[in-house]
């Protein structure tokens, strides 16, 4: 972990030398400028161009070739405050400089050929306040910098300077920050930072990659109130560690740092002198340190932060921390190493019980044999341990393991990733009550997970279990005993099915992350994520979910999201998905990322994504989709801050994507890609061109043309469908218009042929086959009421009476005549040579219509008037009746008959 002050100081180190935001393009041609910024590096310019906008405030002209800054043309841009030169030819600053850019705040010249440099050059730069002029062949004459009365920063590092003097009177005074680094000088004299003696707010000194051999007494004294001493790269031996420290005595350092300074064993005396100081950071990292004597940092009982990074520690001791009472942090990141020749390195119990303020140790990539029930014993503040990638013979986690840190009360985070765990047992970090992050990634961790394992984690969090092998398979009770999980990621690590009931996850009512991506997971229910209300972000990509969402699933599509209506992210990548149900995303209305990359997604439903208001990422890339329409996407493109739809087989058609080509020419949201990746796939004639290209005008022509295929299409389709309707539901409209016809208009006609017809006896003279009797007392005769009666000759008449008579009277008193019509009807003698004749006798004498015909059989019209003397086109046809096959039509059967019975015998 690198310091913050470190991090600060390689800013300023670099940050003058990249004034431009964002990488210039290889191509480049000529300046970009962009915000009042000019960049005109990398263009093998020998001169500043003339021709740049003048109101701009940073001019990059780096990397070119350029053999002098030219007042002249530096005076068009008098706005500069930053001038970035490096890597160039320069020879000098030139005369004139600041009278061009009297703004000028920053300049840099790094990697040029300055040689002289004189106070005439730096004449007028009185609002410079950092000034690099590192990597030249710089030599100064006069006093070049006494005039910068404003200059906070000042690198003038690998210039082969034989002395890190750079004035021989008191100058610089509001200077912060000086790098003397990679210079020539071996000897830092007495009156060597004199020149900064009136600096008050002098803090910052670097001087790595030096030769230094000597420090003279007194050497730091000028720069007293120092606090980040930087001494990286310098070949330091025990002798002159010593020797530094004494001269850092009794001045205001707080950081020092020793990184790659060759050193190899640190002796007990080697810091001495910091006693008197205030040092709360040492950095010894990336050294050859092997040994470290006991009591070494007895010495520094203010320091907060130690590292001891990349070295070569073979014991640590319990006396090794002794007197870092204040330490808060450790760094022993590949500090103990074990090689092939090598033995593991030791750690002895009670190693880290001095550091009783210790709350950040950092322990990855070390090499020990075993955790002990001892060795973490003494840390009462600690709040994190990391052990990641630690070569240790920890195959299983029992409750012993980590017994040590019972007296951690304030633990909250523990770090096993990459250790080869195969096991945990029952009550494995029951010691670790208060942690609240559990890490165990990269591990190989291979069994059932009963939920004992995590026994005791009462307060914990977060829970990391990625990448093991997928070798994990859980229970309905895997998680019982950490209701308080609030993350939880298993990427790549389980095993087996998740359709269990309960779900493993119903306990974990407070989660909010779940990752389960990665596990090949075909096989879920619609409960997986049951009571997970809270859930935020849940990540499922690179599963095997295509089978989950079809509608032909046995039992219809899985819709396993219905509890999660406040999910912000969801991620469903790779998961061989082919079709979206419509319920798929409903209630997600908090749902503010969506991804669905590399599936085989072609045609959504129109209202799949309509709850998906708060939407602001959508990623769709890589799918099969052919058409983007409005119905489809308007609600989640709305209100949309990044999309991402590239690679599609896009049919650029005005049906398919005139709005999405519009949308894409005009929104203001991010489209990356959108003119190289959003390509055509059909029709030929756009095949491989950009969507932003298609002329969306040529689809406003065919409007009219689109109306008129509306219209005639609905006009065909409401053909067809009446059609159909008549066809197959003829019967029952008919029957339903009777019954209101017969309700309102009334049966009998008009009043007087009611008059008339009261000289009928019988409503109907029956005649029928002798087949046919049991079809007509079945279907017939229920029919009689006291409105309405029947003769059957077989049943009413006169016994010992004459058959002809019987015939003829009772026709004359019947006022219908009903022929039950069927082949053995059309073959009964008597019906084909009397009974026929004389009802076609009575309807010519009496002008009466009153034949009603009942087809039992399918009859032809031509075998009909050859045995009766009848044909179809003779009657009204609501007298010409079919008896039903179906059972649901006997109704309107009946209703047709009453219809014909009670209809008019007036010839019209």
């Amino acid at each position: 972990m690198v310091p913050r002050w470190t991090a600060l100081l390689l800013f300023f180190f670099v940050g003058i030398s990249c004034p431009c935001s964002g990488e210039t393009s290889p191509h480049k041609v000529s300046c970009l400028v962009e915000d009042s910024r000019a960049d005109c590096s990398h263009l093998n310019l020998n001169m500043i161009p003339a021709d740049l906008p003048q109101n701009i405030s940073v001019l990059d002209i780096s990397h070119n070739r350029l053999t002098a800054l030219d007042p002249s043309t530096l005076r068009l841009y008098p706005g500069l405050v930053q001038l970035d030169a490096n890597h160039n030819s320069i020879t000098g600053l030139g005369l004139g400089l600041c009278e061009a850019l009297p703004l000028l705040q920053r300049l840099s010249v790094q990697r040029n050929e300055v040689h002289l440099l004189t106070a005439g050059e730096l004449r007028n730069c009185s609002r410079l306040t950092h000034l690099d002029l590192s990597d030249n062949r710089l030599k100064l004459h006069g006093e070049p910098f006494s005039v910068l009365k404003s200059l906070i920063w000042l690198d003038v590092s690998r210039n082969k300077l034989s002395s890190a003097s750079l004035g021989s009177r008191p100058q610089l005074t509001t200077l912060v920050t000086l790098v003397l680094s990679g210079n020539d000088f071996k000897t830092l004299k007495t009156d060597d930072l004199s020149f900064l003696s009136n600096s008050s707010s002098f803090r910052v000194l670097g001087l790595s990659n030096l030769q230094l051999k000597k420090l003279e007494n007194g050497c730091f004294k000028p720069v007293a109130g120092v606090q980040d001493l930087v001494m990286d790269g310098c070949m330091i031996s025990s002798q002159f560690l010593g020797k530094l420290c004494d001269e850092l005595s009794n001045t205001a350092v707080k950081n020092l740092s020793l990184r790659n300074s060759q050193q190899e064993t640190l002796i007990n005396g080697s810091f001495q002198g910091l006693l008197k100081t205030n040092i709360s950071v040492l950095d010894l990292s990336n050294n050859k340190i092997s040994r470290i004597a006991q009591g070494t940092f007895q010495w520094l009982p203010s320091l907060e932060s130690l590292s001891l990074e990349n070295n070569n520690i073979k014991h640590l001791t319990k006396d090794t921390f002794l007197g870092l009472k204040n330490l808060r942090q450790l760094n022993l990141q590949k500090a103990l190493v074990k090689t092939k020749t090598s033995a593991y390195p030791i750690i002895d119990d009670f190693s880290f019980q001095p550091l009783v303020k210790l709350e950040y140790l950092f322990m990855r990539d070390t090499s020990f044999r075993n955790i002990t029930e001892n060795m973490f014993v003494g840390l009462l503040c600690l709040k994190s341990l990391d052990l990641s990638w630690s070569k240790i013979e920890l195959k299983t986690v029992t409750n012993m393991s980590f017994v040590s840190l019972r007296g951690s009360p304030f633990l909250q985070m523990l770090n096993l990733t990459g250790l080869a765990i195969t096991k945990l047992e029952p009550g494995a970090f029951s010691s670790l009550r208060n942690v609240t992050t559990l890490v165990l990634n990269y591990n190989y961790i291979a069994h059932k997970l009963t939920g004992e394992e995590f026994q005791g984690l009462n307060n914990v969090e977060e829970m990391y279990l990625s990448i093991n092998n997928q070798r994990i398979s859980l229970t309905p009770m895997s998680f019982i005993h950490v209701p308080t999980l609030k993350v939880l990621t298993l990427s790549r690590a389980l095993i087996g099915t998740l359709d269990m009931q309960p779900s493993p996850f119903r306990p974990l009512t407070k989660l909010t992350f779940l990752d389960l991506s990665n596990n090949n997971i075909a096989n879920i229910n619609r409960d997986l994520l049951d009571g997970l209300h809270n859930l935020r972000v849940l990540k499922l990509q690179h599963n095997n979910l295509a089978r989950v969402w079809k509608n032909a699933n046995p039992g219809g599509p899985i819709l396993f999201l219905k509890d999660t209506g406040n999910l912000s992210v969801l991620e469903l990548d790779y998961n061989g998905l082919d079709e979206l149900p419509l319920p798929a995303f409903h209630g997600l209305f908090q749902l503010k990322e969506l991804s669905l990359n590399g599936n085989l997604l072609d045609y959504l439903q129109n209202s799949v994504f309509d709850d998906l208001r708060s939407l602001r990422y959508l990623r769709m890339q890589k799918n099969l989709l052919t058409s983007v329409p409005w119905e489809t996407f308007g609600v989640p493109l709305s209100n949309l801050t990044e999309l991402h739809m590239e690679h599609n087989p896009f049919d650029c058609t005005c049906d398919s994507i005139q709005w999405f080509a519009e949308w894409l020419n005009t929104t203001k949201t991010s489209v990356p890609g959108r003119a190289q990746s959003y390509v055509c796939n059909t029709p030929p004639a756009y095949f491989n061109h950009s969507m932003t290209s298609f002329d969306t005008d040529s689809c406003k022509n065919l409007h009219l043309f689109q109306a008129l295929y509306l219209l005639s299409s609905t006009l065909v389709f409401g053909f067809m469908f009446i059609a159909f309707l008549v066809h197959f539901q003829g019967w029952r409209i008919q029957f339903f218009w009777n019954i209101f016809i017969n309700r309102t208009l009334g049966m009998k006609g008009s009043r007087f042929e009611s008059l008339v017809e009261d000289r009928y006896e019988h409503d109907a003279y029956v005649i029928h086959a002798p087949d046919d009797i049991p079809w007509v007392e079945r279907s017939l005769l229920p029919l009689e009421n006291e409105n309405c009666t029947f003769f059957l000759e077989d049943r009413n008449a006169v016994p010992g009476s004459s058959r002809v008579d019987s015939i003829v009277e009772n026709m004359r008193r019947s006022r219908k005549i009903i022929f039950v019509v069927t082949e053995a009807l059309l073959d009964d003698p008597w019906c084909r040579q009397f009974k026929a004749p004389q009802a076609h006798h009575f309807l010519m004498e009496d002008s009466r219509d009153s034949l009603v015909l009942i087809f039992l059989q399918d009859v032809t019209d031509y075998h009909l008037n050859r045995s009766l003397r009848i044909r179809r086109g003779m009657l009204k046809s609501h007298c010409i009746i079919h008896w039903p096959l179906q059972k649901e039509r006997i109704a309107a059967f009946h209703q047709k008959l009453k219809q014909a019975l009670n209809s008019s015998n007036r010839v019209n």
